[in-house]
């Protein structure tokens, strides 16, 4: 069985740049729909590569955007990511996959892309942690690790976690 790539995830600051977002996705087979209340009652709507869109202006809107994303839909939300709301529907949409900002989408830095659990894991890797001490001195299960390596030898497009060690210290930002 193969895995279907992760539905976009985009957070924009304005209408414009939802169409700019909406058109590129169109263009590579995903179907737009407004509004964040799937009409699908199967869980996984993942095949169906649907992406929904608008405006996120209260929490029941950023709870149904959320839980789209959790069933496998696209998302671009139209909300100021620098606000509460904001802030917090980056956090949860975090926690599924990586969440791009703006209309470019974040362009070819995989950095941009890891969720912090990514980060930190690939942080105590490059230090010579195993997989194993990282994921314990970051409170996840190896399991969570694991696939969290995974989908980050997947932004980066390498086969090794040693591979994606090595990108994501060429790629990151001098501290």
């Amino acid at each position: 069985m193969t895995r279907q790539p992760d539905a976009p995830r985009h957070v924009v600051g304005s209408p414009g740049d939802a169409d700019t977002v909406l058109r590129r996705l169109a263009r590579d087979g995903w179907s737009a729909r407004e509004g964040f209340a799937l009409p699908d009652p199967s869980w996984d709507v993942t095949a169906a590569r649907l992406v929904l869109h608008g405006r996120i202006g209260d929490q029941e809107t950023l709870a149904l955007a959320v839980l789209a994303a959790a069933r496998g839909a696209g998302i671009v939300a139209i909300c100021d990511p620098e606000s509460a709301l904001g802030r917090a529907l980056v956090d949860d949409l975090g926690r599924l996959g990586p969440v791009r900002h703006g209309a470019d989408g974040g362009g070819d830095d995989a950095v941009a892309d890891l969720v912090p659990e990514q980060r930190a894991l690939l942080d105590r890797l490059a230090a010579g942690d195993t997989i194993a001490a990282a994921a314990a001195a970051e409170f996840l299960s190896l399991r969570t690790a694991n696939r969290r390596i995974a989908e980050a030898r997947a932004l980066f497009g390498v086969r090794t976690t040693r591979e994606a060690v090595l990108a994501y210290l060429r790629q990151r930002s001098p501290e």
